[in-house]
């Protein structure tokens, strides 16, 4: 296992859960990732967030990835988030997230509009094989 099977997984199950911290109190919620490749898990949010908070004040999460098959498989992956400010990077999430526009981002340039990634960290997958023996999952560090 490694590094793309990961992205590959990812990919075919977008919908993630994050874990946030606010204070001394875990926070968590689902989100559509964008897309995940060899440099890292992509999303976004808005600045009046409260996620956006959480995560510039602590940008340390785990991300939680499940396919729901037979007895469902878990990817779980710790690290921190970076936030990405690149013009060209935010016109492509506008073009390819043009609902966006109908939930009041103005367009690539709002200052609302907040992507980030998960470049750094370590994966591994759950299943109920290793339900009892999660800490021997072979891990991915990328």
């Amino acid at each position: 296992m490694d590094f793309s099977d990961c992205v590959k997984f990812a990919n075919e199950n977008p919908v993630t859960y994050i874990a946030t911290m606010d204070g001394d109190q875990p926070r968590v919620r689902a989100f559509a990732m964008w897309f995940a490749d060899e440099t890292g898990f992509y999303y976004h949010t808005g600045t009046p967030k409260a996620v956006w908070k959480q995560l510039t004040k602590n940008p340390k999460v785990e991300l939680c990835f499940y396919a729901p098959g037979d007895a469902g498989m878990m990817m779980r992956v710790a690290g921190s988030v970076e936030f990405i400010d690149d013009p060209a990077l935010k016109e492509r999430l506008v073009k390819e997230r043009p609902w966006l526009l109908q939930i009041g981002v103005s367009g690539a340039d709002d200052p609302k509009l907040a992507v980030f990634r998960v470049a750094h960290g370590e994966a591994y997958f759950w299943t109920m094989e290793n339900n009892m023996r999660e800490a021997e999952a072979p891990r991915v560090r990328f």
